[in-house]
This record gives structure tokens, C-alpha cells and sequence, in this order.
């Protein structure tokens, strides 16, 4: 993070997720984590306050994750940019927000930030969110657009709770309720993600039909349907977020394609042109 600008790798608020606890970084950010394991699973979570009224300028950038925030400062947050806008019944600015998997070119302004984030897996996200990834469609939108009131009642309790251990709790007891009554993927879809997530995203569609007993059209459908990515389009985004990680951590380009089985340097050039529509070196230095 920086003092006056914070662009989080793989559009997440956090550049380091680290153990749990209570620390204070040098950018001025305080970063928690829970205690033990998440209540439900595919869910990560993380509570951030700004310690010294720095502005947020958070540039949000395609992930493997559902990206949650939900607000608990007074001032809401403003978002720029964005493949698609999904159709809102709430005017931009947001108190609490959800960014897809692929949001594109995207911006997120706030100031005295404090608030909690979820990253979800797909699965999480299809039955916690009401609406599966798909009808997300490339956006950042309000959760108040899918929750309704619940967002606004879970928001005012969460902010209200003085401990962030309390505020991690709060938070995992209403989503172990939205999960005991959401959705569930479809096991041949779910397989496939974690197929995909486990080969780094080195895989091949006829492959990944063949594992689950579909043909491609029904995969490529069903899968795109509760996914919201095509599973080929799944495979270049797990495979673009680990070569992410690798040049944010600081590897050689070249050698970066080579173990992520990138067919050169330039197809990684091309592929993280694609997601993150900027040059590695300049993504490395995010």
C-alpha cells in the first residue's frame, strides 16, 4: 500500500494477507485476520481500517475470487470504470460492494476506510451471493443489490461491535445462514473449478469434459452459467493470477512464462495485456 494510492494485486485491498492477528503496517493500514478455520468454506475474510485518513484509489484486478467489502466507515466507497455496469437499484456511491471475477478496468475510491473482505470461490459465491457469478457480468456493484435490506442491517451490527474477532463472528454467522439456504453448484461444475485451480490452469477443455462425463457443449454451457467464465476463460485467469503473484514477487518475466506454461514471453505479455491492460514490468511494480 501507499500513502496516497493503494493498487492491490489480484484486486484484493490486501498486497500481504499474513497470520492472523492484529498488525499495523508500515503504510499506515491495519490488517486482521480471524482466528481458525472460515465457517464456510471457499470463504476468506479480512478486516482493514486506515490508521492515518490516507485516500484509497484501489485498482481491482481479475482474480479467481469473488471479491466482497463490506463497508464500515461513514463514507461509502465510489467505483470507476468496468466491463459492464449491472442494472442497480442503488446510485454509485456504495457503502459495501461486490467485484466479479473479471471486473476489467476498475477503480475503487474511498476515504477513512474500515471494512471487512470476503474473497469467495465461485462456489461460495453462487450460493452465498443470490445470484451466481454469471449475472454479475463483468461488474462492480453494490451489495445492497443483492442482499437488500440484509446488507444494511449486517452492516449496521458488524459496525456496531468494537472487537474485529466479534465483527469476523457476526460476519460468519449470517453467511453460514445464506449458505444453509443457498444454491449448491453442480458437482461436475465445482469439480471442474478445482481441476482447474489445482493445475495452475494448465489444463484442456476436451480434458476437463471428458473428467466429468459431459460433453463440451454441455460443459462449456453449464459451466459458464454458474461460473460466469468459460472453463478455457477460467484457465487463463487461474494461470494469469499465479504469474501475477510470481512478477509482484518479483520473478524474471521469462522465466515466469516458462513455469506457468506460457508458450513464451510474449504470450504472457499478451495474456497480462488481456487482464490487467498493462505491460508485466509495469504490473510487477503494483
Amino acid at each position: 500500500m501507499h500513502s496516497d494510492e493503494v493498487d492491490a494485486g489480484a484486486g484484493s485491498l490486501a498486497v500481504d494477507h499474513g497470520s492472523d492477528g492484529d498488525h499495523a503496517a508500515d503504510s499506515g493500514w491495519e490488517v486482521v485476520r480471524p482466528v481458525g478455520a472460515p465457517a464456510v468454506p471457499g470463504v476468506r475474510m479480512a478486516g482493514f481500517r486506515d490508521r492515518v485518513g490516507q485516500a484509497l484509489d484501489l485498482r481491482v484486478l481479475p482474480q479467481p475470487a469473488v471479491v466482497v467489502v463490506i463497508g464500515l466507515g461513514n463514507d461509502p466507497f465510489t467505483v470507476e470504470g468496468g466491463t459492464t455496469q449491472r442494472p442497480s437499484t442503488s446510485p454509485n456511491p456504495h457503502p459495501s460492494l461486490v467485484a466479479s471475477l473479471s471486473p476489467g478496468s476498475t477503480r475503487i475510491h474511498g476515504r477513512d476506510v474500515e471494512c471487512i473482505e470476503m474473497c469467495l470461490s465461485p462456489g461460495a459465491a453462487y450460493a452465498l451471493l443470490g445470484v451466481s457469478p454469471h449475472e454479475l457480468e463483468g461488474a462492480v456493484v453494490g451489495l445492497e443489490d443483492l442482499w437488500g435490506r440484509q446488507e444494511g442491517q449486517l452492516r449496521e451490527r458488524v459496525a456496531a461491535a468494537t472487537a474485529w474477532q466479534e465483527r469476523f463472528t457476526l460476519v460468519s454467522e449470517f453467511l453460514t445462514r445464506r449458505a444453509a439456504q443457498g444454491p449448491s453448484m453442480a458437482p461436475e461444475v465445482a469439480g471442474v473449478w478445482d481441476t482447474i485451480v489445482a493445475h495452475g490452469g494448465r489444463v484442456r477443455v476436451d480434458d476437463l469434459a471428458a473428467s466429468c462425463g459431459w460433453s463440451r457443449k454441455r460443459l462449456w454451457s453449464r459451466f459458464n452459467a454458474q461460473i460466469g467464465l468459460t472453463p478455457k476463460r477460467a484457465a487463463m485467469l487461474v494461470r494469469f493470477d499465479q504469474a501475477a503473484q510470481s512478477l509482484r514477487a518479483g520473478g524474471n518475466a521469462a522465466d515466469i512464462a516458462l513455469a506457468h506454461g506460457y508458450a513464451d514471453q510474449s504470450h504472457l505479455h499478451r495474456d497480462v495485456l488481456a487482464f490487467a491492460e498493462c505491460t508485466p514490468a509495469v504490473l510487477a511494480g503494483l
